[in-house]
């Protein structure tokens, strides 16, 4: 007799099990002083850091995806800059005391959080989403990708084995080993979890936002980079290669496509080839074009995170030696248009407008086709042109003058360092921000009364008292006059105090 085992069942039973130990641990962390839970994080931040090298090996082995010298800085940022950016940030118990006002402030951990973790940057997210997590006060549980399930589980042990030194209850920090879709559908699902993590593709993120829970999800990127004419167009080039070259473009902040005007396009081209981009023919760009999405509107995983010697590979185009972007030129805009889309590969769109007008409008419409809430970047000298586009751009963050891989997770801007990217109302998430622990708890308010009934009512006593003189008439009962009598007696008692 053969003995079938249903990977689903198994899925859902080893969730449940890891909810149960999750929950259990996180009463028990709830009890814990502001300085213990810092003790936790640092030691978990000193593990993932002292083992960066390692775990970027191990996922761009097993995944394909990237450049494994770039996950080292993505893993010495998730866990080292993180860290630095929240160390002092107060998450246990009285956050703030407004004496003056008398309102206080105290931190209300949101229980057991569910971290939904992509193949593109899987030890890196790990790292960040457990240090934001522990550092609230919550446990977590990891649904990884299957692609990336043993650097994701090797990531994890590092870290929970740091904590559980420091005092961490081992089912404060765990992860799914058996996932299947049905199994991450009982995690987000779940009464015992409270708050889902999700980052991933639109589909997952779309089912978090589904699945009743709580969710702080990430929509897909699609940021254009906006050369405008007077910017410095050596270094603005410089950082669109940098950003869309960092570990082969798989951080959804990166540039997707490049917009010019007439005036400085030739000069900007000129640039892009003297750092070694790539400009395909119309012929190169329609096979290339074929590979970039599946039939079914959706990023083709083949493309993703590749080199361009793997495109080159894929696709049989040859490019000459050295290439490190692939820059096609383009008019249209829209979901069947794949070079107007999410890339996560050395791939760009490139589009000439007439004005810096007429690139705030595309810039939008690309934006609003795909990528709204999330993020772009302008390359200028003029403030005011800056301002007209943070005031019409639908994105959370707007960069200037820098990559948009390092701006945007806050590498390279002073916004908070993060590997989860809100996209606020128009990009379908609940929150705008560059989620940090401050996301991950909620505040319960001591307020003291200040003010008595009278005070409120103050001098609006008066005309209450007043109104209700005019108005106050002897009216018979419905069954000693008929209702029109009844109206004439109240307008005439009314005109006469006129």
């Amino acid at each position: 007799m053969v003995n079938v085992v249903d990977k689903d069942l198994v899925s859902i039973q080893e969730v449940r099990n890891l909810l149960n130990d999750a929950t259990e641990a996180q009463k028990e962390l709830a009890t814990f002083s502001q300085e213990k839970i810092d003790n936790i994080c640092k030691a978990m931040m000193a593990a993932a850091y002292d083992n960066r090298i390692k775990l970027a090996k191990m996922a761009n082995e097993e995944t394909g995806f990237g450049i494994w010298q770039d996950k080292v800085v993505k893993n010495s940022f998730a866990s080292k800059a993180v860290w630095d950016s929240i160390k002092d940030m107060k998450t246990v118990g009285v956050v703030k005391d407004d004496t003056v006002n008398k309102v206080t402030d105290i931190a209300v951990p949101v229980g057991v959080v569910a971290g939904i973790i992509p193949s593109t940057n899987p030890t890196s997210t790990v790292i960040y989403k457990a240090l934001i997590s522990i550092k609230a006060g919550n446990s977590i549980v990891f649904s990884p990708h299957p692609t990336a399930l043993k650097c994701i589980k090797e990531t994890v042990d590092i870290i929970r084995n740091a904590a559980v030194r420091e005092g961490c209850p081992a089912g404060a920090i765990s992860v799914m080993t058996k996932p299947t879709m049905q199994g991450t559908a009982e995690l987000m699902k779940h009464d015992m979890t409270k708050l889902i993590l999700a980052t991933g593709g639109s589909a997952m993120v779309k089912s978090a936002y589904s699945s009743g829970t709580p969710a702080i999800g990430v929509g897909p990127g699609n940021g254009p980079a906006f050369i405008e004419k007077t910017a410095n167009i050596s270094k603005a080039v410089k950082h669109i290669m940098d950003s869309k070259t960092f570990d082969n473009g798989t951080i959804c902040a990166s540039e997707q496509s490049v917009v010019v005007e007439e005036a400085s396009r030739q000069a900007v081209v000129e640039e892009f080839k003297k750092q070694n981009a790539y400009f395909l023919t119309k012929d190169e760009a329609q096979i290339l074009e074929k590979f970039i999405m599946r039939a079914n509107g959706t990023m083709n995983p083949q493309i993703v995170g590749k080199s361009i010697e793997a495109i080159s590979k894929l696709t049989g185009l040859t490019f000459p030696q050295g290439t490190r972007v692939l820059i096609a030129e383009e008019e249209r805009v829209g979901m069947k248009v794949p070079y107007s889309r999410e890339k996560l590969a050395p791939i760009l769109a490139f589009y000439t407008t007439k004005t810096w007008q007429e690139a705030c409008e595309l810039c939008i419409e690309i934006l609003t086709n795909e990528g709204a809430g999330h993020t772009m970047v302008i390359h200028t000298e003029d403030e005011n042109i800056v301002r007209e586009f943070g005031l019409r751009k639908p994105v959370s963050r707007l960069l200037v003058n820098t990559p948009g891989t390092l701006g945007g997770i806050g590498a390279s801007t002073n916004i908070n360092p993060a590997l989860t990217l809100g996209c606020g109302a128009v990009g379908g998430s609940s929150t705008s921000d560059n989620i940090s622990p401050e996301n991950l708890f909620n505040v319960r308010r001591v307020a003291y009364g200040m003010r008595e009934l009278d005070e409120l009512r103050g001098e609006d006593i008066n005309l209450v008292e007043n109104s209700s003189t005019a108005c106050s008439v002897s009216t018979p009962t419905a069954t000693s006059a008929s209702k029109d009598d009844l109206i004439n007696k109240i307008v005439e008692a009314v005109l006469e105090k006129l």
